[in-house]
């Protein structure tokens, strides 16, 4: 297997430059890379160095994390995503997720390649219209075309409440106390994607970062506070794969959102969070004055803080302009999803107790030769996207590609899935487009909950034989992905699609843009170069053998 740890002394590939010991790509506590609501979003490449090793990049508006996308409730959104990317070595059409809106009516601007749409090529751009109707809280946005988004093509998306009911428990709440954590890669990903195991070359906070081996005095990011001031700190796990323990030293935490949903506030010392979660928590800035470590330690192998890897700054007002010295204690309160739950409306749907839904699943993975499987069969792409063949009459599972992996499912039901891991790694998180559920079970084993659980997008299932239960009610007809959100095990597999309605999907969606209807034509017309990474099996080879790694059981085939 590979392990991306130890590629960086030994890659020669024509997409890297050279190591450089300074990065300056987000600059922090600045509002100059905040967007509205109604906005260009311009997807570019781009020579970054965000922990001291210079690549192409993928990058949203020339950054990476991408500029915040800031709104307030209620507003509504108009985001053009304009493509201008080149690099050969790297996808060049795109497609953009704004993950955790429910696209309500607005299904086509889910931004999934080859469920909702075809991607945006080259030199083309895509107006993505949509209302997130009086959903409020932490979001982000991310490509949904492959791996494109472990390139960079990442970044937050903020809905603020003025009427925010947990508003009581803090002084301060803007874009300077926004924490983005994030795997950061060597290697671009059309490479990566060819191998049967891939793991991150460091951890950039804020878009800074180091890596084992690299600089020493690469930028760390620093997030400032006030001494006697309260921090609603919106914490995005902006991850292709690793889940991270979130922690400040000699500081706790008190949790009041999970994933655009209030939660009750429960007091913290550490939390774990899943590619793709949001968690807003409280810090109440009232320790000495001075620089203390923030933590993001990931669960890859061989992980540590050596050389301040995983980490960053969080900085008094007052205090000397250095680096902490303090010292990790012991988590003893650490986040359990279970004790979390629902401020508003707490309870899931339909009748208590388990198999009492309308409509109960057990969805089963596993995984054989690196490829994923639910109940026996992987996601593969479809030629025609999923929405455009049920706006095209097809109506039934059966008739539905990719076969087996489309789920219909009938309109205004309450849905009880139980997903079970029956590979032997894990954990796996977990995400339902267009809607959010209530986690009537965490995994690990955790009790049920039919009274108040955690309302949420995101969860996960843990290791061999263990599962998650979750509920929602089927009121948002369209397909929507259910899927793993370590993007390396969707590539190879890892999802479904839940197909609510479609006899209804038509009459429920706002008439498509016009221009929804040129991208396939304009995509499938395009040559393999044009699609770019069309040398990523023999840079895989080439970095392959580098490492030394056997190809027949580090690569898949070709």
């Amino acid at each position: 297997m590979l392990f991306l740890n130890f590629l960086f002394p030994l890659l020669h590939l024509s997409h890297a430059a050279s190591i450089i010991s300074r990065s300056h790509s987000y600059p922090l506590n600045s509002h100059s890379y905040t967007l509205g609501p109604e906005t260009d979003l311009i997807i570019s490449n781009k020579v970054i160095a965000p922990d001291g090793f210079a690549r192409s990049a993928t990058l949203a508006g020339g950054t990476f994390p991408g500029p915040i996308i800031s709104a307030k409730k209620g507003d509504k959104f108009a985001i053009n995503v304009v493509n201008q990317l080149t690099d050969d070595s790297m996808l060049k059409s795109t497609s953009v997720h704004w993950h955790g809106i429910y696209q309500n009516r607005t299904n086509y601007a889910d931004g999934v390649a080859f469920v909702t749409q075809c991607p945006i090529t080259q030199n083309d751009s895509f107006l993505y219209s949509f209302d997130a109707q009086g959903q409020a809280g932490t979001f982000w946005y991310h490509s949904h075309y492959s791996t494109q988004q472990c390139d960079g093509l990442r970044g937050a998306l903020i809905i603020y409440d003025s009427d925010d009911p947990l508003s009581y428990l803090y002084d301060i709440d803007d874009e300077a106390t926004v924490i983005t954590l994030a795997d950061w890669y060597h290697t671009v990903a059309p490479a990566l994607n060819h191998f049967v195991t891939v793991s991150a070359n460091s951890t950039l906070i804020n878009g800074f970062g180091r890596y084992a081996g690299g600089p020493t005095d690469t930028e760390l990011a620093v997030i400032n506070v006030e001494c006697g001031k309260r921090y609603r700190l919106r914490i995005i796990a902006l991850s292709c794969e690793p889940n991270f323990v979130f922690s400040i030293d000699g500081h706790n935490l008190t949790v009041i959102e999970a994933d655009g949903h209030l939660t009750e506030p429960l007091l913290v010392d550490s939390l774990r969070i899943y590619a793709g979660q949001r968690h807003s928590v409280v810090l109440n800035a009232t320790q000495p004055v001075d620089n203390y470590w923030i933590r993001a330690f990931p669960n890859t192998l061989y992980s540590t803080f050596d050389n301040r890897q995983n980490m960053a700054i969080l900085r008094y007002q007052g205090a000397p302009v250095t680096e902490p010295t303090t010292n990790q204690t012991t988590s003893t309160m650490p986040l359990a999803e279970n004790n979390l739950h629902a401020l508003i409306n707490p309870g899931p749907p339909g009748i208590p107790g388990y198999g009492n839904a309308d409509i109960n699943l057990m969805m089963i993975v596993n995984k054989t030769d690196g490829i994923y499987y639910t109940n026996g069969v992987t996601f593969e792409n479809p030629s025609v996207p999923v929405l455009l063949q049920i706006l095209s009459g097809a109506q039934e599972a059966a008739d539905l590609l990719p076969k087996g992996t489309v789920y219909v499912v009938e309109p205004n039901k309450v849905v009880e899935l139980t997903m079970i891991n029956g590979e032997v790694r894990g954990p796996h998180p977990i995400h339902l487009h267009g809607h959010s559920f209530d986690v009537v079970q965490s995994t690990f084993n955790s009790p049920f909950n039919y009274v108040n659980p955690v309302r949420r997008d995101t969860s996960y299932i843990g290791l061999l034989n263990q599962q998650m239960v979750i509920r929602w009610v089927t009121d948002n007809s369209g397909p929507w992905l259910l899927h793993c959100h370590v993007d390396w095990h969707l590539e190879h597999g890892f999802a479904v699609v839940m197909a609510e309605s479609p006899s209804d999907t038509r009459k429920h969606l706002n008439p498509l843009p016009k221009t929804q209807k040129n991208l396939c034509p304009t995509f499938e017309s395009l040559s393999p170069s044009q699609v770019g990474g069309v040398n990523s099996y023999k840079e895989a080879e080439n970095l392959a053998i580098s490492l030394g790694q056997n190809i027949t059981t580090a690569l898949f085939p070709s």
